[in-house]
């Protein structure tokens, strides 16, 4: 992996590059370059780079102010020095694991995958990017045009700023913001950049992305042998020629490349990191650790494990939560984990570590899987949002140690097949990634590995446990509020599809405790009562609720048809993007997949990260959890056999939490509504600066069991 930026239409375009390659130095120690069009320089020390005399080119005109690619590079086999020239210019971060082909398809004559991507975009441009089979992030400049793009999963990480004159992209945010950008974003892997510098102006190019349709329809050993096949030329062709690392859990994705990596008789070692016990406080020794000792027993692994004690993590968390941009609990719990394992690996001398991530997605590893009525698209969801929950993070922990990851279970070719593999063989009798933990056995993996329950890293390493004592030890209420005080900088910037319901205000709430920042609502107005997508009752009060919330609300009015009303959220997100730059937008989805996955599509095309906290919480759960954190919300319509007018206008308290415990029973309906049985209306909460009164309601009722509040008029008091 190394580190890439550049600057375009901007007087300080070399300061500022050259800058910015301080800032990613870790990227890559192995040479750092500078190159405009008519200007290239190579060097080991950026000490030794000065501004060019000349800073115009022949093609522009006196006016135009100077571009720049700068490059830090880390050099796994062969040391060639970027950005390179050919027809056009190209910074790039990759490793592409079928340059050779593509060497020979095309007639190039390149002699490794930088120069094999130089010649592929000096003829293709964007064209053919589905031919390379690897990860990236590139920007590849030719004439009054700048291309960027990255690898559809988004391994390769890579951000961007427009201003109003200029253009700034680099590896890491952090870099984008010690030269002074604001409005920075992280490029989703499915859209490409196209940067127009006579224009000054972007377009954005999408990309299609992996189905889980049409499903295969071999036999289940067929199944197991092409996945195994598939999984193995995955990790042959990731492995470099020097000794190497592996993160190791002695969980089944770990252990699969442990045997696999010694069956083939390669120079690996395993690293595992765990909070140590303290015998007086604890006698729970961390499963990871248990468990990998066993591992490196069973197969005869090198494993070296690194132990840290709870008053010794503050000094990481200072140097882990500003690196990967995030204080969110779970973020940082896996992070402390990665990190400290990858300074072991550092301290081996690896520049190469492995790690087993990608397997849950694409086998179906997580509980709300196994909850889901279409488990092969809630995989496809999952690795949509990959690049924001995991990889980011993953890819700056590793590269400051100098260590590139790969991840074998995020191929291309295996993660395009193992999602059209029937969701029957992936979740049998309750056991998670059933195929794959079969073809572990047939590896000679024994059970006790082949089939041991997931445990998330951040639990089974025991640093969540030890985040919890440390807030409490120095007097937080909260692991979140705790970590913040590393970052005081909000995570990202977030829209709120905001119905004045229970669910989207409680996500709302949830997201802002893990340190987002809440930047605006979005509601739509639906003419139809029926809407498929959006809540209607009541949502009049979204403005007065805006204002109890102290947050800009966009309103987008639609007529609420099938699909049609896509268009109109499309319209209302782009609206949030240029007036309020959010990164991300929050939903209240819970158990709905029809309204989900049509959001996530279309937040996905737009470039949003998609938010959906409540997702397949438990209904009995979820409405405890909204009064233990003091929610105050009331049923603003009713339409299912065991409910009645009496349900409206009235504070929901444990009482009539129980008496729906007693209709769920009795009735089989959503306990929190997700059936269409109730819609909700919250007139306080702790995000609430002030709480919403209703003066004067009318009961609109239809039959015994449907009925829907009329609010006639509403205001707000001090609390």
């Amino acid at each position: 992996m190394c580190g890439i930026v550049g600057v375009f239409n901007n007087q300080d375009a070399f300061k500022q590059v050259k800058t910015a390659l301080a800032v990613l130095k870790n990227r890559g120690k192995d040479g750092f370059g500078i190159s405009s069009l008519s200007y290239l320089q190579h060097d080991q020390d950026l000490k030794n780079f000065k501004e060019p005399k000349e800073k115009k080119e022949s093609k522009e005109t006196t006016e135009t102010p100077p571009n720049f690619l700068g490059h830090s590079l880390h050099a796994i086999v062969d040391h060639i020095p970027q950005p390179i020239k050919g027809k056009g210019t190209l910074t790039a971060n990759c490793e592409i694991y079928n340059w050779k082909e593509l060497n020979e398809k095309y007639g190039f004559n390149s002699k490794n995958d930088a120069e094999l991507l130089l010649q592929f975009l000096d003829k293709f441009k964007l064209q053919k990017l589905d031919e390379l089979d690897g990860v990236y992030a590139f920007a590849y400049w030719d004439d009054d045009r700048v291309y960027l793009a990255r690898d559809l999963m988004g391994v390769k990480p890579l951000w961007f700023s427009q201003g109003s004159d200029n253009f700034a992209f680099a590896s890491e945010r952090k870099a984008l913001e010690k030269i002074g950008y604001l409005d920075i974003q992280e490029l989703n892997p499915r859209q490409m950049i196209v940067y127009d510098l006579k224009k000054r102006e972007i377009q954005f190019l999408l990309r299609g992305f992996f189905s889980y349709l049409p499903e295969h329809k071999d036999s289940y050993v067929e199944f197991k042998k092409k996945t195994q096949a598939l999984l193995d030329e995955a990790i042959r062709k990731r492995i470099p020629s020097k000794k190497f690392g592996l993160l190791f859990s002695g969980g089944i994705d770990s252990t699969y490349l442990a045997k696999y990596f010694k069956d083939q008789r390669y120079d690996f070692t395993c690293y595992t990191a765990v909070l140590e016990t303290e015998e007086s406080l604890s006698t729970v020794l961390p499963s990871d650790l248990v468990y990998a000792k066993k591992a490196s027993e069973e197969f005869g692994l090198d494993l070296k494990i690194k132990k840290i004690k709870v008053q010794d993590l503050p000094i990481y968390l200072k140097k882990i939560i500003p690196l990967i941009e995030d204080s969110n609990v779970v973020k940082v719990g896996v992070a402390l984990t990665f990190y400290l394992a990858c300074e072991l690996a550092k301290e081996d001398g690896c520049k190469i570590i492995f790690s087993g991530l990608g397997s849950e997605e694409i086998f179906a590893g997580y509980e709300r899987h196994k909850n889901s009525s279409n488990i092969n698209q809630e995989c496809l969801s999952g690795l949509r949002k990959m690049y924001e929950r995991d990889l980011y993070r993953d890819d700056v922990l590793t590269m400051d140690n100098n260590l590139e990851l790969r991840l074998p279970f995020l191929d291309k070719r295996l993660v395009d097949y193992a999602l059209k593999i029937p969701e029957k063989y992936k979740v049998k009798d309750n056991v998670s990634k059933f195929i794959l933990r079969e073809i572990s056995l047939s590896k000679k993996i024994p059970e006790e590995f082949s089939f041991r329950k997931k445990t998330a890293a951040q639990y089974g390493s025991r640093f969540d446990y030890a985040l919890g004592r440390l807030a409490k030890q120095t007097g937080f209420s909260s692991k979140s509020s705790y970590l913040k005080t590393f970052y005081p900088e909000h995570n990202l910037r977030l829209g709120v599809l905001f119905s004045g319901g229970k669910d989207s205000t409680y996500s709302a709430y949830i997201m802002q405790k893990q340190n987002y920042q809440l930047s605006c609502l979005i509601t739509l107005k639906s003419k139809n009562p029926d809407s498929y997508l959006f809540h209607t009752p009541a949502i009049e009060l979204a403005e007065l609720q805006a204002e109890a919330l102290q947050l800009p609300i966009i309103i987008q009015e639609t007529e609420g048809k099938k699909e049609v009303e896509l268009k109109d959220l499309e319209q209302a997100l782009l609206t949030a993007k240029k007036k309020h730059q959010i990164n991300g937008l929050i939903t209240g989805a819970v158990f709905s997949t029809y309204q989900r996955d049509r959001i996530e599509k279309t937040g996905d095309q737009l470039g949003l990260k998609i938010f959906s906290p409540l997702w397949h919480k438990p209904q009995e759960q979820l409405m405890q959890e909204l009064l233990d954190h003091d929610f105050k919300f009331m049923m603003t319509s009713v339409a299912a056999e065991g409910l009645d007018k009496s349900w409206l206008n009235k504070i929901i308290t444990q009482k009539e939490l129980e008496e729906l415990k007693k209709l769920n029973k009795k009735f089989g309906f959503h306990q929190a509504g997700e059936g269409g049985e109730f819609e909700s209306l919250v007139l306080d909460c702790p995000l609430f600066k002030k709480a919403l009164v209703l003066e004067k309601v009318e009961v609109l009722e239809e039959d015994q069991n449907t009925a829907r509040l009329i609010i006639k008029k509403a205001h707000l008091i001090d609390k």
